[in-house]
């Protein structure tokens, strides 16, 4: 059997309310998951999770990984079509990186959903793949 990871989810963003009380729990649990943690008086980071401050938690920002441009566009379109509303039009973000292009909408239910190119650059790899035998039974 084999498992696809890190080509749908580009990032997680979340924002609390406390993030000084955030910041000592991640910085805990990175640690121990030896997973490197970076922190600024505004925001704290691991990887592919965000979070920053804000007064009121939000609900899950997810970002999915688009090929071009041309997929962030009818990224946004199909979810308006479908009930989703407005977060931010398809364009370039420069706050993130040059070449940053991405669109954002709320869900139904009102999670703030990406879609992100990231502009050109050289993968590394297209995902990591766990190959492993399932356990017979």
């Amino acid at each position: 059997m084999e498992l696809k990871r890190g080509r749908l989810i580009d990032h997680v963003h979340l924002r609390s309310p406390d993030l000084e009380a955030a910041k000592a729990f991640y910085k805990a649990v990175f640690e121990v998951l030896d997973i490197p943690f970076n922190e600024a008086d505004t925001h704290l980071w691991a990887d592919e999770f965000w979070i920053d401050a804000g007064d009121q938690p939000t609900h899950v920002h997810l970002a999915f990984q688009a090929p071009d441009q041309e997929t962030v566009r009818r990224f946004h379109a199909a979810g308006l079509k479908a009930g989703g509303r407005d977060n931010g039009t398809p364009g370039e973000r420069k706050v993130y990186h040059p070449g940053y292009y991405a669109a954002f909408l709320f869900d139904p239910d009102g999670n703030n959903i990406e879609a992100v190119y990231h502009g050109p650059a050289d993968r590394s790899a297209d995902a990591v793949t766990l190959t492993f035998e399932m356990p017979k039974g």
